[in-house]
């Protein structure tokens, strides 16, 4: 249910950022792996489904330190990737 959920949400990010992208689909993956590792009960698969949870959360850090900062500065400090229209 919530990596339907995230893709929706995924879906809805190609529209604003690269950062938010990139969070987005990193965690559809994540929920993926999950699901099949918890479905095989593979070890190796529950470690890549590690390495994939911290990289989603670094990603969601970098993005939500990117807005903040972006924002308070009131130019660009961290880039998000800007879509283009």
């Amino acid at each position: 249910m919530w990596g339907l959920f995230t893709l929706f949400m995924f879906v809805a990010t190609l529209r604003i950022n690269r950062a938010l992208q990139v969070v987005f689909a990193t965690l559809v993956v994540l929920f993926a792996l999950l699901a099949l590792h918890e479905a095989t009960g593979n070890a190796t698969l529950g470690k890549v489904t590690g390495y994939e949870g911290i990289v989603c959360g670094a990603s969601a850090i970098y993005a939500g330190v990117a807005q903040v900062w972006n924002e308070y500065y009131g130019k660009m400090i961290l880039p998000l990737g800007a879509v283009k229209k």
